[in-house]
């Protein structure tokens, strides 16, 4: 088995839309949770309504390929349907060092 990985996703959502934004965050975890390598998620918010990414998204997957898998899977595009409107900053990281 490969090494667990992070995914950190800060996204682009302006304050109006924060309710619009966390209902679409919840749709999309709630299918991804069903998905084999899922381990588990967390949604931030920034203090500062004026900051550049209001949210940040971190998600651990057992591994690259499954949380690849999971994200191309049937049922996905419907589930991330309502993020679709705010700009996604992602990237699949590993702990080098605690």
């Amino acid at each position: 088995m490969t090494d667990a990985v992070v995914l950190i996703c800060s996204f682009e959502v302006p304050a109006a839309d924060a309710e619009a934004f966390i209902a679409g965050w919840e749709k999309t975890r709630d299918f991804l949770q069903t998905q084999p390598g899922y381990i588990d998620t967390a949604l931030h918010q920034a203090f500062a309504s004026h900051a550049e990414f209001q949210f940040v998204n971190v998600a651990r997957w057992r591994s690259a390929e499954e949380f690849t898998a999971a994200t191309r899977s049937p049922g996905m595009r419907e589930a991330a349907a309502g993020l679709a409107a705010y700009r996604p900053h992602p990237a699949l990281h590993r702990i080098v060092r605690t």
